[in-house]
């Protein structure tokens, strides 16, 4: 191997490390949010809304914001996930809340995949409506099939068991807070480890132009079916997490509406870079708590003048107030960068 070629695949490998390695923000993020189980135990059932929410916007940006795919039918996995745990807790099929959660996203895991291939199909426009059409199609089976979901009146007498036989799932939500964020970490540790690895690269590259990826080799429709599949199991283990939480499931969970939050919260935290759905789902459910208290009527009036806002002034200006704060962790990441560049060189010397 020529020593050009050694030098490239180096600095190829030091990009993937520094994309993998955790920037000071990012452990902040995490150590408030944890430390958020004792610093706010009365606020314990709005922030496990938020857990599972912002799940589901982490899930919806797998695809949006690294694949390019749009849908307004994400509801359709968030439904499934949610029945399925709701089912196997009724019947007592599966005791087990954790073993039903992966059920419950494996079931939403092959609703993805199965429908896909339909929803891969053609443009942006074909997308957003077949996926549509898919989440509608699903609230309607489940409507109709009420001895079995509950129909309009929604999946009643769920009892929910201990969390691993330990921890009952109060009615003040504090075991249920400390399970969704649990599973919301573990998960986002998977998402991030996916983003920034060579699948994840490629996914980025087929966003921003499919004709020249697939001429360099990768192979996109797989890859598309893949993490659309990805991203229904998170959605599905999102939608299994407020059924666990609530022992209720409804058809809202199917709802248009509930999509269409989705990509709201995924516009107020941004897209593409995984922090945005779990931001945007803290603001969203901030607001909605805030504002329906202070005006119950006119709340959404509210986040739909923010929603303009960001849109006449822009993202960039409304988010100038934490520039120091970006450009501090930029700082220190490319300080760690270049120690390990470093390193490298003269391990390589040796």
């Amino acid at each position: 191997m020529s020593s050009a070629t050694s030098s490239i695949l180096r600095r190829a490998s030091d990009s993937l490390s520094a994309r993998v390695r955790w920037h000071p923000l990012e452990i902040i993020f995490w150590i408030v949010a944890f430390a958020m189980i004792w610093l706010m135990p009365t606020r314990h059932l709005i922030m496990t809304e938020i857990a599972w929410l912002g799940l589901f916007a982490l899930s919806l940006d797998l695809i949006v914001g690294y694949a390019g795919i749009i849908s307004l039918g994400h509801a359709a996995f968030f439904g499934v996930g949610a029945y399925v745990a709701a089912l196997l807790a009724k019947h007592e099929l599966i005791n087990e809340p954790v073993l039903a959660l992966l059920v419950a996203g494996l079931a939403a895991m092959a609703v993805g995949f199965v429908t896909s291939f339909l929803v891969l199909r053609g443009t942006d426009l074909t997308r957003l409506m077949v996926s549509l059409g898919v989440a509608l199609m699903l609230r309607e089976l489940a409507n109709q099939f009420g001895w079995l979901t509950g129909g309009a009146d929604g999946l009643q007498g769920v009892v929910m068991q201990p969390i691993l036989g330990l921890f009952r799932f109060d009615m003040f939500g504090h075991n249920g807070f400390v399970y969704c964020l649990v599973v919301l970490f573990v998960l986002f540790l998977v998402a991030r480890r996916l983003a920034n690895s060579p699948f994840g690269l490629s996914l980025v590259a087929i966003k921003n132009n499919p004709l020249r990826a697939a001429a360099i080799g990768i192979p996109v429709d797989q890859r598309l079916i893949v993490i659309y599949s990805i991203a229904a199991f998170y959605a599905g283990i999102a939608g299994a997490l407020l059924a666990q939480t609530t022992s209720f499931a409804s058809l809202d969970v199917f709802s248009f509406d509930r999509s269409a939050d989705l990509l709201l919260v995924l516009i107020i935290g941004g897209t593409g870079y995984l922090y945005g759905g779990l931001i945007g789902a803290i603001l969203f459910k901030l607001m909605q708590d805030y504002l329906s208290v202070l005006t119950p009527q006119y709340w959404p009036f509210w986040i739909g003048a923010l929603l303009v806002a960001m849109v006449l002034i822009g993202r960039d200006r409304i988010t100038a107030w934490n520039a120091p704060l970006r450009h501090l962790a930029a700082k220190l990441d490319w300080r760690a960068t270049r120690r390990a560049a470093a390193a490298a060189a003269a391990a390589e010397d040796r």
